[in-house]
């Protein structure tokens, strides 16, 4: 199969709402990022697919080495060799990729977080390198895009968390911090027994503001003259809000359903800020 078509169906396949914020590039940036999502969507893919960890950290392992192959200028596996061709791979720091390795190796090492901080640095690595590499794939002028383009990463991941905490639950896992568990009197058993309360929804309550602060800091760093060529991620952007409004809406229902939107809803929402931007 040519890689670029193995990366669409990898990207398409996942049912992310990035996919319909990629549609607002020009084809060239298209693929380039749809390379770059279907890399990142193979690293998440060991550690959700892989039960006995040992397998997982060979698994892990021998993407270092293709990344390492990558660098070289002999990729083997179809994402990096679609990554390879695009002519935006240059721009994407190998410090990024593997950083995003690690994260996945924080995935097998915990599967709970004592505080914000450690979670931080989670985020930072699943997250805001990713935004980082995206924004350097659509193009940038100036600096701060960096800055504005890793916020928003963190800003995703955030609201990724409070849109699974149920399915991280029947994994065992949980990524709200503990000690803010203990602030809003919610026992981390009652978060694995999916138990919904008051005292969950003013714990979701607090999660909810601090992706909302997320967002606001991450736009208030783009500079103007970025904007046009950040659309896709202003247009993601525009998604998630719109998702963690509609988790809101719901009284943090995350326990026993995983809340969404519908297709219709997410192309339309990127088409209106890519066009807006």
């Amino acid at each position: 199969m040519d890689p670029r078509q193995y990366c669409r169906e990898k990207a398409a396949a996942s049912g992310s709402s990035f996919y319909y914020s990629f549609r607002v590039l020009k084809p060239e940036k298209r693929d380039a990022i749809t390379a770059f999502y279907a890399l990142c969507r193979e690293l998440d893919d060991v550690v959700d697919e892989c039960s006995d960890t040992s397998v997982a950290r060979i698994k892990l392992a021998w993407w270092r080495n293709e990344i390492n192959n990558l660098y070289q200028g002999i990729p083997q596996h179809p994402v990096t060799r679609a990554l390879y061709a695009s002519p935006t791979f240059h721009e994407i720091s190998r410090a990024w990729l593997d950083e995003i390795v690690e994260g996945m190796e924080m995935d097998l090492d915990l599967h709970r977080y004592p505080d914000y901080k450690t979670l931080l640095l989670y985020c930072h690595r699943a997250a805001g390198v990713v935004g980082q590499a995206a924004a350097a794939i659509f193009g940038y002028r100036n600096h701060l895009t960096l800055k504005y383009a890793h916020e928003l990463g963190l800003a995703f991941q955030l609201t990724n968390i409070i849109r699974d905490v149920g399915e991280d639950a029947i994994l065992g896992r949980i990524y709200l911090p503990l000690e803010e568990l203990d602030q809003f009197g919610v026992g981390a058993n009652e978060i694995l027994r999916r138990q919904h309360s008051d005292r969950f929804e003013s714990l979701m309550q607090f999660q909810y503001e601090r992706a909302n602060q997320a967002y606001d800091r991450a736009l208030a760093w783009l500079p103007a003259e970025d904007r046009n060529s950040q659309r896709a991620g202003l247009a993601m952007a525009a998604i998630y809000r719109a998702l963690l409004e509609e988790i809101r809406r719901s009284d943090f229902r995350v326990l026993d359903q995983k809340i969404s939107l519908p297709p219709v809803r997410k192309l339309w929402l990127a088409w209106k800020t890519a066009t807006f931007a």
